[in-house]
């Protein structure tokens, strides 16, 4: 699982001109899953994102979690995160999870955000995306389980 976190003050999908996700305050989360995922890892990975110290406090240190401040998610599935560019040009995708199991993997990260409560947006799955992202800071992270 590759994961890729933006802080932003504000984050948009769109498909065919239509807005179907829209955030202030939060954080933009690619997430890409390989053969290896499981359902098993998405609570620790949720956790981890929710408990990431990258907003600001008082003295503009990044001593605050997404929780902390109210913030919001636009979690977006980007099977492209597992390409594999090592050798030649054209990326190798041959350690992506099947679309059938990382859709399945995908609705289960969007449940274990819900079931904490955590206000969540989502673009869709093995749609072509236009995704608008406000980085702030900018402040980018890579988690990989």
């Amino acid at each position: 699982m590759k994961v890729v976190i933006q802080r932003v003050s504000k984050a948009s999908v769109t498909i065919e001109g239509r807005t179907i996700g829209k955030i202030g305050l939060g954080m933009v989360v690619l997430i890409g899953f390989s053969k290896t995922d499981s359902a098993e890892d998405i609570p620790f990975m949720v956790d981890k994102i929710l408990h990431l110290r990258i907003f600001e406090d008082n003295q503009q240190k990044m001593n605050k979690a997404l929780l902390d401040v109210g913030g919001e998610i636009l979690l977006i599935s980007q099977f492209t995160l597992l390409g594999d560019t090592r050798k030649g040009r054209r990326p190798n995708f041959m350690n992506a999870a099947p679309p059938d199991v990382a859709q399945k993997l995908y609705q289960k990260f969007i449940q274990e955000f819900q079931n904490r409560k955590v206000p969540v947006q989502t673009g869709q799955f093995q749609a072509y995306m236009q995704v608008l992202i406000n980085n702030d800071g900018p402040v980018t992270l890579i988690l990989e389980k």
